[in-house]
C-alpha cells in the first residue's frame, strides 16, 4: 500500500476498515507504553484482537505501518483542528477555535503519542507527495494564515513560522499540564491564547 492507503481506506468495506483502524489505534498505544524498540507486530495483533497474519493485508512490514499511522495521526489532528472552523470566520475567532481544539485534543486521554512528545519521532516519508499532502490535511490553518498576511493584519512571515509561533506553543502547554507540571486555569488558558496570537500581528 502507498502512504495515502489512510485515505483511501473510506472507500473500502466497513469491516476492512474497522479491522485497520484497530490495528493503527493498538499501534498508537502500544508505542505510547513501550516506545518503538519494544514493538512488535505480534504485539500489535494482541492488542487490536486481530490474527498476526491480518497486519500484513494492509501493511506491508512494521515500518509501513509506522508509516502509515504517522499519516492516520496526522490526518486526525488535522480534522480536529478543523472543526467548527469555516473561512468566513472572523480571523480572530478562526484562530482562537483552532487553538482551542488544539488544546482539547492534547489534553484527552485518547492521545498518548501526542501528550507524550512522540509524534515527531515517527518516521514518515520524506518527498513531495507527503508534502503536499500535509498542506492539503491542514489547508484551513494554511488558509488562515494566508488571509491574515493578505489583510495586513500578522506578520509577514511564511505560514511554516506563524503555526510554530501561535499555534504550537499551545501543545507545549498542554503537555506541562497532563503531566502536572503547571495547571493552567481557565484565565491563564485565555490569556495565553491571547499572548499567542499576539505573537503574529502586526504591531
Amino acid at each position: 500500500m502507498n502512504e495515502h492507503s489512510f485515505i483511501i481506506l473510506i472507500h473500502k468495506s466497513p469491516l476492512m476498515m474497522d479491522k485497520k483502524t484497530r490495528i493503527l489505534q493498538a499501534t498508537e498505544k502500544l508505542l505510547a507504553m513501550y516506545g518503538f524498540h519494544g514493538l512488535s507486530m505480534q504485539m500489535v495483533a494482541r492488542e487490536a484482537g486481530v490474527a498476526a497474519g491480518t497486519i500484513y493485508r494492509y501493511f506491508e512490514d512494521k515500518d509501513d505501518l509506522l508509516h502509515q499511522l504517522h499519516d492516520h495521526i496526522l490526518a486526525c489532528v488535522a480534522n480536529k483542528i478543523s472543526q467548527n472552523v469555516s473561512d468566513n470566520m472572523p480571523l480572530q475567532q478562526r484562530f482562537r477555535t483552532m487553538w482551542l481544539n488544539i488544546w482539547d485534543m492534547a489534553i484527552q486521554d485518547d492521545a498518548p503519542l501526542i501528550n507524550r512528545g512522540q509524534f515527531d519521532s515517527l518516521p514518515k516519508r520524506e518527498n513531495q507527495e507527503q508534502r503536499l499532502l500535509e498542506k492539503k490535511l491542514f489547508a484551513k490553518v494554511d488558509q488562515m494564515f494566508s488571509d491574515g498576511k493578505a489583510a495586513g493584519l500578522f506578520k509577514p512571515l511564511d505560514n511554516e513560522i506563524l503555526g510554530t509561533l501561535s499555534l504550537e506553543p499551545c501543545i507545549c502547554l498542554a503537555r506541562k499540564h497532563v503531566n502536572g507540571v503547571y495547571k493552567v486555569s481557565d484565565e491563564v488558558l485565555d490569556a495565553a491564547i491571547e499572548a499567542s496570537w499576539d505573537a503574529i500581528v502586526q504591531h
